[in-house]
């Protein structure tokens, strides 16, 4: 956290806006509480969320703290970004918060988002979240330095990519199953979070998050792939439409 807090206050130097979706706060409530393992039922899932989002969010104001900074915590979750007043609510909070000088900080809600209708994992998460703002860019941190035809683990064949135009049939068939125990995504959420970043013309930069100081090794031409924000994307409200979560 504090080496994350430390790039964010070093983007915000640079003068750019800067928001951060962040997972933790489940693996934070089990370090709280002392649980020799993380349980696995959603009730204690969603009691644990509840007990570790407050040290999270502790956590990252302290860290934040060093460099005169405020995180502000924003909880979303799937319905925040299917009604339409509710979407554009968060979106006029989210942006009162930049205008305070504020680092928002945002997870899901997942004290009471129910299995049901959750993302479950940050990618979509922030490929909405970058959407509803208007984002210029979004940078995913992962295990692996970008997208690749196949595993580089399994596969010694495989060929790196440096731009990804469209999230084709093709290039989603390219995704495996996640190769992180902590993670819930996978490349697959990754691929859909592209698309929804691209069509809200918005650019999405993969990179691995493995690095001492991740975005400052990305802004030195650190290996990652561009997902190029479409030439032409929806409007505003025609991409609200295309992320509900069901006609």
């Amino acid at each position: 956290i504090q080496l994350v807090s430390q790039q964010l206050a070093a983007a915000r130097a640079q003068g750019h806006e800067v928001l951060l979706v962040t997972s933790g706060a489940v693996a934070s409530g089990v370090a709280g509480l002392g649980l020799a393992q993380r349980p696995s039922d959603v009730l204690s899932l969603q009691a644990l969320s509840a007990v570790g989002q407050p040290q999270l969010m502790a956590a990252y104001n302290n860290a934040l703290k060093q460099f005169s900074l405020v995180g502000a915590q924003v909880l979303l979750v799937p319905h925040d970004f299917v009604d339409r007043q509710q979407y554009l609510h968060a979106r006029d909070t989210i942006g009162r918060l930049l205008e305070l000088g504020c680092i928002p900080i945002i997870n899901e809600n997942d004290t009471l988002a129910t299995q049901e209708l959750r993302y479950g994992d940050n990618d979509r998460l922030a490929a909405r979240v970058a959407a509803m703002v208007s984002a210029d860019c979004l940078v995913l941190f992962s295990d692996i330095d970008g997208l690749y035809t196949a595993n580089p683990q399994d596969t010694d064949t495989a060929e790196f990519l440096d731009v990804v135009e469209d999230v084709t049939a093709e290039i989603s068939a390219m995704a495996g199953p996640s190769g992180s125990q902590h993670g819930s995504g996978g490349m697959v959420t990754k691929l859909q979070a592209g698309e929804i970043a691209q069509s809200a013309g918005c650019h999405m930069v993969l990179a691995s998050g493995r690095a001492f100081s991740p975005l400052t090794a990305l802004a030195q031409g650190a290996r990652s792939t561009l997902f190029r924000a479409h030439a032409n994307p929806l409007t505003a409200r025609k991409n609200w439409i295309a992320s509900t979560l069901q006609p």
